[in-house]
């Protein structure tokens, strides 16, 4: 094992079997964020929320509940997973640690939304630069398409109420970048709902569009070169007006 420039430590992999490690899947995502730069730029976006003489950056602390959640964790103190290969993963905080900090940014607001998302819009240009003609915009177009989701709480949860299929949960909107037939759909936005909340909601599909236009390279922000596409959840005139309004000038396709 290697220490790199970055938040994780480089990992160097052999064949002689003298060592095992769990999670190696993680290896994979971390090995994601240190060739795209989102662990640096998580943490220049976050360095005003960092407290003087603080032993973990606020940036990888919000990382590795990132990957405890794609690891199959549901909680924050699943990160607990993650100090078991502190080779693979560096230092992880403690379970107050992390607390501290989602009380310390949800006490911000808008700002450090704002901060992180700033950041994931930065490295997903440097990705897509990267990734040339495999990028989405490849073509010269991009497609962005909205969806609800209804997540079921087993338990009475912050926000959850009966839904519209009479289950209990949430109804967030999602927005996913379409990578065509090859490739499947890169998530850039979300917008969290109460289970109760309507699926015509004009208002609320005019806000995760702005939120995933943010995502997107500047030149798509407006323009027919980008594509809205939604389900009957969108077909709203509020919504449609809004899409190919004066200076936005945005395509789209609703399904009915």
């Amino acid at each position: 094992m290697k220490k790199g420039i970055g938040s994780y430590p480089r990992v160097r992999i052999d064949g002689g079997g003298r060592a095992v490690v769990s999670q190696a899947g993680g290896l994979l995502l971390v090995e994601t964020v240190r060739k795209a730069g989102l662990d640096t730029a998580m943490s220049a976006a976050l360095t005003p929320w960092r407290k003087a003489r603080a032993v973990h950056d606020p940036g990888k602390v919000l990382l590795d509940v990132a990957l405890a959640v794609a690891l199959g964790g549901d909680c924050l103190a699943d990160v607990a997973m993650l100090r078991a290969e502190p080779a693979v993963i560096g230092p992880v905080a403690s379970d107050p640690t992390v607390s501290r900090l989602i009380d310390t940014l949800a006490a911000s607001g808008e700002k450090a939304l704002a901060a992180i998302r700033a950041a994931r819009a930065e490295v997903r240009q440097h990705v897509w630069r990267l990734a040339g003609r495999e990028a989405p915009d490849a073509g010269g177009t991009v497609t962005v398409d909205l969806d609800g989701v209804l997540v079921i709480a087993h338990s009475d949860k912050e926000d959850a109420a009966p839904t519209w299929k009479r289950t209990y949960g949430h109804h967030p909107l999602m927005a996913f970048v379409d990578h065509g037939s090859g490739g499947t759909g890169e998530p850039v936005a979300a917008l969290l709902r109460p289970g109760n909340a309507g699926s015509n909601t004009a208002a609320d599909h005019i806000t995760l569009t702005r939120l995933a236009l943010a995502q997107l390279p500047e030149k798509y922000r407006r323009g027919r070169r980008t594509l809205i596409r939604t389900d009957s959840a969108g077909v709203t005139h509020e919504f449609v007006d809004w899409l190919a309004r004066r200076g936005r000038w945005l395509s789209y396709s609703v399904g009915w």
